[in-house]
């Protein structure tokens, strides 16, 4: 794999399901467990009764975020996504089934690509969305070890 950098341009979290995300400045990570209050951790999200442990952390890219509003006239805010941390410059199609590290401390291994889910589109009321996110719907992550993410943390391969 060639090497790149990426850091994280935002982070979100929530302790509901359908609640509006939050934007702190950092995240908690608890290994083998997720993010301290968000929603998935608290078993309180939308798919809490199906719970996998590739759900702990989930990434965006900004890159996303720019060609949906270039190619689809779509707007979408980073915490609209539902994701935990909005990320730039950073392969996440290609993280899957590989280790990278996240800030001086946290350790994700993606796990799998997200998949677009009606929900989403459904709760934005925003038509198309689900089509433009097709293969670009951010990656889902366990977290490997404990540590704080912070926005502005550098992302790169372990």
């Amino acid at each position: 794999m060639t090497m790149w950098e990426g850091s994280i341009l935002s982070l979100h979290s929530c302790s509901r399901k359908e609640q509006p995300l939050n934007s702190p400045d950092q995240l908690v990570c608890k290994a083998s467990v997720g993010i301290e209050g968000d929603r998935y951790t608290l078993g309180a999200g939308t798919y809490s009764e199906q719970p996998e442990e590739d759900r702990q952390f989930t990434l965006f890219e900004n890159e996303t975020l720019e060609a949906l509003a270039r190619d689809w006239n779509i707007e979408l805010k980073p915490e609209q996504t539902r994701r935990n941390a909005i990320t730039e410059g950073v392969p996440l199609n290609h993280l899957v089934g590989r280790l990278f590290k996240v800030g001086p401390d946290v350790v994700l291994e993606g796990m799998r690509l997200c998949v677009p889910c009606k929900y989403l589109e459904d709760l934005l009321e925003i038509e198309s969305l689900f089509k433009a996110l097709i293969n670009r719907s951010g990656l889902n992550c366990r977290i490997l070890t404990d540590g704080t993410v912070s926005k502005g943390d550098l992302i790169r391969p372990v």
